[in-house]
């Protein structure tokens, strides 16, 4: 888990970043061999700490199912709510994760995607 901000400051100048309907992503590799996750949703998205922290919950949510399933390791990933993701259907979050992951290049297919053709 991600939660330095020297860490966030690297990732967000020098990773990928991908913006989705629900979510942002940025991506950067690191030399650990281990995925690491970071969530963030400043004040600017809403002034209620309430907000925020379940905008925090679903974006957990949405990465324990997704970034374990079909992201790479060895990459840092930190997911940025947006006002949207408050109210978006969990289904679309996952999907926009995917995309984001798909559009950077460390979607990771499993057995599952390649019986799906």
């Amino acid at each position: 888990m991600l939660t330095d901000r020297r860490s966030f400051l690297d990732i967000q100048s020098n990773g990928q970043k991908w913006v989705s309907h629900g979510l942002v992503v940025q991506i950067k590799e690191n030399n650990l061999g281990l995925r690491r996750i970071g969530f963030t949703v400043s004040k600017k998205i809403d002034k209620s700490a309430v907000k925020r922290n379940r905008i925090k919950r679903r974006l957990r949510a949405v990465a324990a199912d997704v970034l374990s399933a079909y992201a790479r390791d060895g990459c840092d990933y930190i997911l940025v709510g947006k006002k949207s993701s408050a109210a978006r259907p969990y289904d679309s979050m996952v999907n926009d994760l995917k995309w984001c992951l798909k559009k950077t290049g460390y979607y990771h297919k499993t057995e599952r995607d390649n019986e799906k053709g």
